[in-house]
């Protein structure tokens, strides 16, 4: 016999609960931003404007009510007791002149009438079923209560033993004001305040599309002018940060066509070179070794320049964008930094840390920054300084020597690649370092040194 199969897991039918409340959700909600900040912005209006309403009915609305009410009905009973106390027609008479003029109730006496209705044609408010249920307390008798013949007055039928008497009383002694006043100031100052929220967000959805427009055609290769920053403060952030994406991408793509563009450049004086070597050994007869040391030995210079280009390209290609972030000791860091040096030929290097400072950076390639740097000031220099302090942009690293410096007018250029390469270099030692200073947020700029040569100011944001 074929076994019935097992219910599914409980999770399992929560989650396809969860997915078809999703969905049903979704469905609801409109899909543009604009859409979902006005419905966030309209339903907690509508709420409480609700939660108004129903605390002005609740409260003060039903308890003036029943207050107004009661006093019509009591001034009603008053005059039925004194009525049916004295009740000659002559004293009747006096009776109802008396209250119209004290209490402005205006009674008839409709002798030998009956009432064909009972109760009330309603009225929006609370005052209506106030008034009725007071009558049929106080006074014991069927009543109607006409609320719609006459929109200044309020008429009341109480059945007598004898007749009807009408009672009409103003309607402003029972009536606080106008309803539908109330409701027209609630929902007019609700949709005035819905129209600016809106006008309000538009504004705001309409920077985040120029946003993301500007991100599409970006993303589709085309050419696009900076975004002005506008609207709130967080989208202000987003616009900045998309034009230093822009600036850092075109930077980036200009400095590795360059470098294609001067791979083969750089490759090919080496080359030629040992073609040119190659091309002149003979090619007949016994030949000594001793006289092809000479071109051995011009051969491998050239294949180790080669292989010098070759790393350097491949550095300046592949960046450091796989290394993690970490927090380090900047005084440590530049220790380590300075040992190498001293090891690579550094011949008078210190550092000057006052006082701890950590940064978050990536430390290979922080290192590799600050090795470049001082590479291409040993060069030159005799003495190398390392600092670094506390400002408000952040942690400055000072690197300072006494060589001969650069001109003012080539300190931007000297960052492009192969602008600099001279003494065997590629000139792209400064390239790199811009690079990984950019990617962690920073900036690095050269300056003239109190030592009399080269400072090269690094600012890490904190």
């Amino acid at each position: 016999m074929k076994q019935p199969a097992d219910p599914p897991p409980p999770a399992e039918g929560r989650s396809t609960v969860g997915r078809y409340l999703d969905r049903l959700v979704r469905r609801v909600l409109p899909r543009s931003l604009l859409g979902r900040m006005l419905l966030i912005g309209f339903i907690p209006l509508l709420v409480t404007q609700g939660i108004s309403l129903e605390l002005f009915y609740g409260n003060y609305l039903k308890i003036v009510s029943r207050r107004l009410s009661a006093g019509v009905v009591n001034n009603i009973a008053m005059t039925i007791d004194i009525m049916e106390r004295y009740p000659t027609p002559s004293d009747r008479a006096w009776i109802l002149r008396d209250v119209r003029d004290r209490a402005q109730l205006h009674m008839t006496w409709r002798e030998g009438e009956s009432l064909q209705r009972v109760g009330s044609n309603h009225v929006l408010g609370p005052v209506d079923d106030d008034l009725v249920r007071d009558l049929r307390v106080a006074i014991g008798r069927s009543a109607f209560v006409d609320w719609k013949s006459d929109r200044h007055i309020v008429s009341v039928f109480i059945q007598m033993p004898d007749g009807v008497l009408r009672v009409d009383t103003p309607r402003k002694r029972l009536e606080v004001a106008p309803v539908w006043l109330f409701v027209a100031w609630a929902t007019g100052s609700a949709l005035l305040l819905f129209c600016i929220a809106a006008f309000f967000m538009r504004n705001q959805v309409r920077a985040i599309r120029r946003l993301a427009r500007a991100a599409e055609l970006f993303g589709l290769g085309r050419d696009i002018d900076p975004i002005h920053p506008e609207g709130a403060q967080e989208i202000r952030k987003a616009a900045v940060a998309f034009n230093r994406m822009r600036d850092r991408i075109f930077r980036f793509v200009e400095q590795r066509t360059s470098v294609l563009a001067g791979v083969s450049h750089d490759l090919r004086t080496p080359l030629t070179r040992l073609r040119l070597t190659l091309a002149m050994m003979p090619r007949q007869g016994t030949v000594r070794a001793e006289d092809l040391q000479p071109d051995i030995e011009d051969m491998v210079a050239d294949v180790g320049e080669m292989e010098r280009m070759i790393e350097g390209y491949l550095s300046f290609a592949r960046g450091e964008g796989a290394e993690i972030p970490s927090m380090v000791d900047v005084r440590e860091l530049l220790e380590e930094v300075a040992t190498a040096a001293r090891r690579a030929g550094a011949r008078d290097i210190g550092v000057h840390v006052t006082r701890p400072l950590c940064i978050v950076v990536r430390p290979a390639a922080f290192r590799r920054v600050l090795a470049n740097i001082i590479d291409n000031a040993r060069r030159h220099a005799i003495h190398i300084s390392l600092s670094a302090r506390k400002k408000r942009s952040g942690t400055v690293i000072y690197v300072d020597d006494d060589g001969c410096g650069i001109d003012e007018s080539r300190r931007e250029s000297v960052f492009r690649p192969f602008e600099s390469g001279r003494d065997g270099g590629t000139g792209l030692g400064l390239a790199i370092a811009r690079d990984i200073i950019h990617a962690h947020g920073g900036e690095i700029r050269l300056d003239s040194s109190p030592s009399g040569g080269l400072r090269v100011r690094i600012v890490i944001p904190d």
